[in-house]
């Protein structure tokens, strides 16, 4: 355990234990992520993707490759929202474009190869919450997977995908049983066609999905963009691909339109308030490139360390090895998140800051804690969880109008993570009502 509770004005030490130990923070690891981001960025920060022609334009014929240059936007066709792509269309019209004798071609080469990082577990390779990071996201990077379950003892079959994917591979071992929870999972790699099924699932149940990664998400923008614009009257004469190697003696290319993101206020109210482990990450490497291209994890990891470092948050025992929390190396001590957070309220980011935070009762992953209790409403925080691991960290709201800042660590607590969450949330009471 790690815990530890002060006044935000004074500084006044309300409770404290271990405060200085680092322990694995699970998702408590985004506040660092998304605050550095906010800090070094502004709030209304935009991720740019630029649509870019190689050649030349003769009589309406682009004599080259149309590229998508990604920018590590995470949010592009996120939950399925492509009507950007009919922009995209227009602007290549616009252009007076109207035959590509060559290919669309997705450039993802900002970030290095290493889509998926090296410290997360094997297991959750190939899960939509641990999905590979490209310079190029798309769909949020996750399939579902329509899955019929037949007969107990029978293996389920794999009916399609969502968004259809034409050259992922399904070696499937989903068996039918009589249960009633969904035990399937994926595994696979980044830019590999094969995907693992297994586990079991309900039997006799129907169709029902079952959430992957995708393989290859800018391959696939790339083929989106160019079934548009054939759709569209114009002619793209090779099918669609890639490039995934950074060349910084890359052939000149013509900007043809730029494609904005939503502002990272908003980007981080969706990795904060749903704890988005993609949005995350983008956010992370995204950070890594301010140092070098092609962006690495390696790099991403020493800017987050080197941004707390000097602000003076105790960061040089921390252990940190992404930006989501989803590697169980992660350890973050109690006290250094509570330096950030004072860091935050006095920050001229603050509004936008803690509007991405969920709020106790009400909002993303904080509804479950203290509902209906004098704390409803009062809390904005950020919870973590893994296996073993429950954590939060964040600010509560006196009805006095002091503000207490807290973080509270628990790793390896016995028993499920909603019984340690009730312990927590007794805890909070608990203060909450002494202090005031």
């Amino acid at each position: 355990m790690s815990v530890l509770v002060q006044n935000l004005k004074t500084g006044e030490v309300i409770d404290e234990y271990r405060s200085d130990k680092v322990v694995p923070p699970a998702s408590v690891m985004k506040l660092l992520t998304t605050a550095a981001a906010l800090e070094t960025m502004g709030p209304g920060f935009r991720f740019p993707t630029i649509l870019e022609y190689s050649g030349t334009i003769e009589n309406g014929v682009l004599q080259g490759d149309l590229y998508i240059r990604g920018g590590c936007d995470p949010s592009l066709g996120f939950k399925g929202r492509t009507g950007f792509l009919d922009r995209w269309v227009k602007a290549i019209s616009n252009a007076g474009i109207r035959k590509i004798d060559g290919a669309v071609i997705a450039d993802m080469t900002m970030l290095d190869g290493e889509a998926q990082n090296p410290n997360w577990l094997c297991e959750d390779a190939g899960n939509y919450y641990a999905p590979g990071i490209f310079a190029l996201n798309y769909y949020g990077n996750t399939m579902n997977i329509v899955l019929q379950s037949g007969e107990p003892g029978t293996v389920a079959k794999v009916v399609k995908t969502e968004p259809a994917v034409e050259d992922v591979y399904f070696i499937n071992r989903v068996r039918c049983d009589k249960i009633a929870y969904d035990g399937a999972f994926v595994s696979g790699l980044p830019y590999s066609r094969e995907r693992y099924l297994t586990g079991a699932v309900p039997s006799n149940l129907g169709t029902f999905g079952v959430k992957g990664d995708l393989p290859n998400p800018g391959l696939l923008l790339a083929r989106h963009l160019t079934a548009r614009l054939r759709e569209a009257g114009i002619t793209v004469k090779r099918d669609a691909t890639y490039e995934a190697d950074y060349n910084p003696l890359m052939p000149a290319r013509t900007e043809l339109y730029t494609h904005y993101s939503e502002p990272l206020s908003e980007i981080i109210k969706e990795t904060n308030v749903n704890s988005n482990n993609l949005y995350a990450e983008a956010i992370f490497r995204y950070l890594g490139t301010r140092y070098t291209l092609p962006g690495s994890i390696h790099n991403s990891q020493d800017l987050l360390r080197d941004f707390w470092r000097r602000r003076g948050v105790l960061i040089q025992n921390a252990i940190i090895k992404d930006g989501c929390g989803l590697a169980p190396q992660d350890a973050v001590s109690a006290k250094a998140f509570v330096q950030l957070l004072t860091i935050m309220a006095a920050s001229r980011n603050r509004e936008a800051w803690m509007a991405s935070l969920p709020i106790s009762g009400q909002s993303g992953t904080l509804k479950s804690l203290c509902p209906k209790t004098e704390l409803e409403g009062r809390i904005h925080a950020k919870s973590g969880t893994i296996a073993g691991t429950k954590n939060f960290a964040g600010y509560i709201d006196m009805p006095n109008g002091d503000t207490l800042v807290f973080a509270i660590l628990i790793n390896s607590a016995p028993g499920k993570a909603k019984h340690v969450q009730t312990v927590i949330q007794q805890y909070l009471l608990d203060v909450y009502k002494q202090y005031q």
